[in-house]
C-alpha cells in the first residue's frame, strides 16, 4: 500500500511539472483580516512599519495620537505621553536607529520619540502651526529630514531640533507625498494637491515641476523604485503615473485598476515589479508587472476606503491597510498549486 502511495504522489508531481503554465501555475493571492485590536482613533492617516524589526509597527490616527504594536499587529496599545495633539496625519522612522520616529501632526507641528514612542518631544522650532501631512528621511543621513507644510516643504538637518523653508517655487496647495531617491538623497521628490510633481536636485534648494503625460495634477502619493530610482509612480485622482526617466516623463498605467481614486502606493523592495494601490471605495488593487496590468485585491477587506499602505520590508508577502473607518488590515499573500483534476 504504501509502495503504491508512493508512485501515485511521484506520478502527480510529474505531471504538475510536465503541464503547461497555463494549467499548473503557482496563483498568488491576497487575503485580510483584521488587525486593529485596541486601536481607537478613528481614521488611520499613516502606517510605519520597524525596518529592523517588522513586528513592531505604528499607526497615526485621527482622533487618537499614535498606537503601537510590537506583535506584527495582533494588539495594539497607544503610545502618547507627552503628545499633547490627537490627530496625526504622518510617521517616519528613522531606518538606521529605528526607536526614533517622529509624528507630523494636524496642528502643532512635529513630534520626536527617541525611545519608540514611549515618549514624546515637540521637535517643530521654525515650523508654522500648520498641519503636516507628509514626512521622508534621508535613508543615509537620518538627521536630515523634510517635512510637507501646507504650500512648501521643510527642512531640517539636525533631527528635527530645527527647521527652515525650502526655497518656496513649490505653486501648489498641500503636499500630500514626499519621496527621497534611496541612492542619491539629495534628489527628491514632492508629491501636491493641484501642482502635479516637483523634483529638487539638490536637498530641497530648488524645485522644478515635472509633469509632462501627468493629466492629473492631484498627487497623494508617490513611491520609488529602490533598486532603479529613476522608476518612480504617482498616485493621483486619475490612477497610476509612471515615469522612467526621473519624473521627466510620466504615462498613465491604468489598465485594469476600476476605482482611479488612488490615495496610497507600496512598491515590494525585493521585487519591485510588484507594487500594490490603495483607493478611495475600491479598496487595493495589485500589479505585478510593474503597474502596467492591475487587479483588485480585496477578499477579506470589508472596509475599502484606504487611506494608507505599508509592507513588511522583511517579509514583503505581508502587507497592511488603514481605513477611512479607522480600521487596519492585515494581509498576506499566498502560493497554491491548481492542478487539474485527474480521472482514476
Amino acid at each position: 500500500m504504501k509502495k503504491k502511495l508512493t508512485v501515485v504522489l511521484l506520478s502527480v508531481v510529474i505531471l504538475a511539472i510536465s503541464l503547461p503554465c497555463s494549467e499548473a501555475r503557482a496563483a498568488e493571492g491576497i487575503t485580510w483580516q483584521r488587525s486593529d485590536a485596541g486601536i481607537e482613533g478613528g481614521r488611520v492617516w499613516a502606517l510605519a512599519i520597524d525596518p529592523k524589526n517588522s513586528s513592531t509597527l505604528y499607526v497615526g490616527t485621527m482622533e487618537g495620537g499614535v498606537f503601537k504594536s510590537v506583535n506584527g499587529g495582533e494588539t495594539w496599545s497607544a503610545v502618547n505621553n507627552n503628545l499633547p495633539v490627537t490627530q496625526i496625519l504622518s510617521l517616519a522612522i528613522d531606518p538606521q536607529e529605528p526607536d526614533t520616529l517622529y509624528a507630523g501632526a494636524l496642528r502643532g507641528g512635529v513630534f520626536k520619540s527617541i525611545n519608540g514612542g514611549v515618549s514624546w518631544n515637540q521637535a517643530s522650532n521654525g515650523l508654522p502651526n500648520s498641519y503636516v501631512i507628509s514626512l521622508a528621511i534621508d535613508p543615509q543621513m537620518p538627521s536630515t529630514l523634510y517635512a510637507g507644510i501646507h504650500i512648501d516643504v521643510f527642512k531640517s538637518d539636525d533631527g528635527g531640533e530645527n527647521w527652515s523653508e525650502t526655497n518656496n517655487l513649490l505653486t501648489a496647495s498641500s503636499i500630500f507625498s514626499l519621496a527621497i531617491d534611496p541612492q542619491t538623497p539629495s534628489t527628491l521628490y514632492a508629491g501636491t494637491g493641484g501642482g502635479g510633481v516637483f523634483k529638487s536636485d539638490d536637498g530641497g534648494e530648488n524645485w522644478i515641476a515635472v509633469n509632462n503625460g501627468l493629466t492629473n495634477l492631484d498627487v497623494r502619493v508617490l513611491t520609488i523604485n529602490p533598486q532603479s530610482p529613476s522608476m518612480l509612480y504617482a498616485g493621483t485622482g486619475g490612477g497610476v503615473f509612471k515615469s522612467d526617466d526621473g519624473g521627466e516623463n510620466w504615462s498613465a498605467v491604468n489598465n485594469g485598476l476600476t476605482n482611479l481614486g488612488v490615495r496610497a502606493l507600496t512598491i515590494n523592495p525585493q521585487s519591485p515589479s510588484t507594487l500594490y494601490a490603495g483607493t478611495r471605495g475600491g479598496g487595493v488593487f495589485k500589479s505585478d508587472d510593474g503597474g502596467e496590468n492591475w487587479s483588485a485585491a480585496n477578499s477579506g477587506l470589508t472596509d475599502t476606503n484606504v487611506s494608507t499602505l505599508a509592507i513588511d520590508p522583511q517579509t514583503p508577502s505581508t502587507l497592511y491597510a488603514g481605513t477611512d473607518g479607522g480600521k487596519v488590515f492585515k494581509g498576506q499573500r499566498a502560493r497554491s498549486l491548481f492542478l487539474p483534476l485527474i480521472s482514476r
